[in-house]
């Protein structure tokens, strides 16, 4: 019987989609591991290894919004700090790798904002990452080709995401850390 992990991960999340709470964000970050953890040798992900696409839709639920999307990037891309306005996504590496940092957009004594760097980690090949609602963090490829999933809460192009200016190397001093 061949096993296919997409159709799979299809059938858990849409029966389980609602509101955002704490069980649906570990719920969808564990069906998220399991399809990173796909053998390349399923159709669907050794078409998207030779395509090699930018972004592809891989799945859009119409009557609960969610989508999941494969990017292919190479090692250099960057994306400056964003958050997702009031949606919330799953990243997910699953081969090559990338860096990414987390925000936190804060106001000086005369009101003036800008963005101070909380941590920057690696991922690696089946390493995940949540963002919820408000968070702040950009991306950079380090190794590429590198395959990511983005799971998404919703449409992202219909949704008012911030983009922040790249912010000075003095404002961001955390140190490296390594992803969980």
């Amino acid at each position: 019987m061949v096993q296919d992990s997409l159709k799979r991960f299809i059938e858990a999340v849409s029966p389980t989609w609602g509101p955002l709470t704490s069980e649906l964000v570990a719920s969808s970050r564990h069906r998220m591991a399991q399809l990173v953890e796909a053998s390349a040798t399923e159709a669907w992900l050794a078409a998207l290894h030779t395509d090699a696409p930018e972004s592809r839709e891989l799945h859009r639920d119409p009557a609960r919004d969610f989508l999941l999307l494969a990017h292919t990037e190479q090692a250099g891309l960057y994306r400056p700090p964003h958050d997702h306005g009031r949606g919330w996504v799953i990243y997910a590496v699953q081969r090559g790798e990338m860096e990414m940092a987390t925000y936190r957009r804060v106001h000086d004594l005369h009101g003036s904002a800008h963005l101070v760097k909380r941590e920057s980690f690696v991922l690696r090949a089946g390493d995940i990452r949540v963002f919820l609602p408000g968070d702040i963090h950009d991306t950079r490829c380090t190794t590429g080709p590198l395959t990511l999933f983005r799971f998404t809460s919703r449409d992202f192009k219909k949704e008012d995401v911030t983009r922040y200016p790249e912010p000075s190397r003095a404002t961001c001093t955390a140190p490296r850390l390594k992803a969980s």
